[in-house]
């Protein structure tokens, strides 16, 4: 199979020849243009023959302007409606492009990009998040519906550039946030793009983020793919999810180990993570980032133990 026919063959239900792999990290070129982060992702894509591209976005959500620091409801109203063209998310859209014009008939590439209530923790709210949520709720509400409807016009555009699918973050963890408060606020805008963008992408995916995961509660979210640290502490295993979904699964390499044991050991832990996934409806990858300074040499071994050598 070639790396197209791999995926497909996932997605359909059926048995591929070996499961998918992608790895990613951040490449902190977010300084950078789109045409510079297209090449180092499609030098690093080949240098290591992945058989799918999880495309990153560090192109952060664009702040209102005038605003350093969201700190009550008046400073939320200032959230509008965006022209997606006239932010720095066209240096990703330029990114898109090169890989498409690239990969077309090569490989499939998904894009990422960060859930509405993420996208104002990140850099506009990451000291203020606890105190908008307890005392500006119907504010920061009104604020993640029109973040929401700004993610879904970026999805919309990054779909019909030649990306498979949108890979989204959602943190749903109780180390993060309350689990009352993801359900009220992180969910619902959340819910919102993916029904959103299912029908237009073929590998959308949710990458549930955090260590103990309200897994159950992200259930319904309408992917091809759920993404997560299924090798972490508290999981929860794939083998456990398969059955509560249709689905696909993508896991099976912890992330935390890849920097820090050796390439010998990484193929051991590659071949359990193959074992753990299953022969159908899994994506062999990281449950999130790998660090930026992992040695090239233990993520050859990796895509040597899942070629099968």
């Amino acid at each position: 199979m070639n790396k197209i026919e791999r995926v497909d063959a996932v997605l359909s239900g059926a048995k591929p020849d070996r499961p998918p792999l992608s790895l990613w990290y951040h490449f902190g070129v977010q300084h950078g243009s789109g045409e510079q982060f297209a090449r180092l992702a499609l030098e690093y894509f080949r240098y290591y023959d992945l058989d799918f591209l999880k495309v990153m976005n560090d192109y952060f959500y664009p702040p209102p302007a005038g605003i350093d620091t969201v700190k009550n409801a008046e400073d939320l109203a200032k959230l509008d409606p965006l022209d997606i063209d006239r932010t720095e998310w066209a240096e990703q859209f330029k990114a898109l492009e090169i890989l498409q014009a690239e990969l077309k008939h090569e490989a499939y590439f998904i894009d990422t990009v960060f859930d509405p209530w993420q996208s104002i923790r990140r850099n506009m709210a990451g000291e203020t998040i606890k105190t908008l949520m307890d005392q500006y709720p119907d504010a920061l509400l009104k604020a993640l519906d029109v973040v929401a409807d700004n993610l879904i016009a970026y999805g919309k555009r990054s779909l019909a550039i030649g990306s498979a699918g949108i890979l989204m973050s959602v943190p749903a963890a109780s180390e993060i946030v309350s689990r009352t408060d993801f359900l009220k606020f992180v969910k619902p805008p959340a819910l919102k793009v993916f029904k959103a963008l299912f029908e237009l992408g073929r590998l959308n995916t949710a990458h549930i983020h955090g260590d103990d995961l309200y897994f159950d509660d992200c259930l319904d979210f309408p992917v091809q793919a759920f993404s997560w640290w299924d090798r972490g502490p508290h999981g929860p295993s794939m083998a456990s999810v398969k059955p509560k979904t249709d689905a696909c699964v993508m896991g099976g390499i912890d992330q935390t180990l890849v920097a820090r044991t050796s390439p010998g050991f990484l193929k051991n832990h590659v071949r359990e993570g193959i074992a753990l996934g299953g022969d159908t409806r899994f994506f062999l990858a990281n449950g999130c980032s790998i660090q930026t300074w992992t040695f090239p040499g233990s993520i050859k071994a990796i895509v040597k133990a899942a070629h099968g050598a």
